[in-house]
């Protein structure tokens, strides 16, 4: 291997991690916020909710819309053939539920309790 086919494999590797720690998203550790986190906070953070109850005690429960859920369609085949040699065409699809983050506040407005749930 040529000295500048190694410097460009290496710049490519580069490059591919580079690409890869960016788009990775992290995750939210909702335990290690319970007794800190503020609902005050969720506000800034996620926006005003979809959804908020006020209990007579004072606790909030809040619901954000946490994943927008998808449908995809794709062309169904049948047997060998592709779906353009077929009479009808039949597609198929998957769907995915939208998914909401539930999150509980006491009464001095710090996180009680969460939970991720579809609808």
């Amino acid at each position: 291997m040529t000295k500048g086919a190694k410097r460009f494999r290496a710049w490519a590797m580069v490059l591919g991690l580079a690409l890869l720690a960016g788009c990775s998203t992290p995750r939210i550790n909702w335990e290690s916020r319970i007794g800190t986190y503020t609902y005050d906070q969720a506000v800034l953070e996620l926006g005003p909710p979809e959804n908020e109850a006020k209990l007579q005690d004072g606790t909030i429960v809040a619901d954000w819309l946490w994943r927008r859920g998808y449908v995809h369609a794709y062309p169904a085949y049948y047997g060998a053939h592709p779906y353009w040699y077929a009479d009808p065409v039949v597609y198929g699809y998957v769907q995915s539920p939208d998914r909401y983050l539930r999150l509980t506040f006491g009464p001095d407005r710090l996180l009680r309790d969460w939970k991720e749930f579809v609808r």
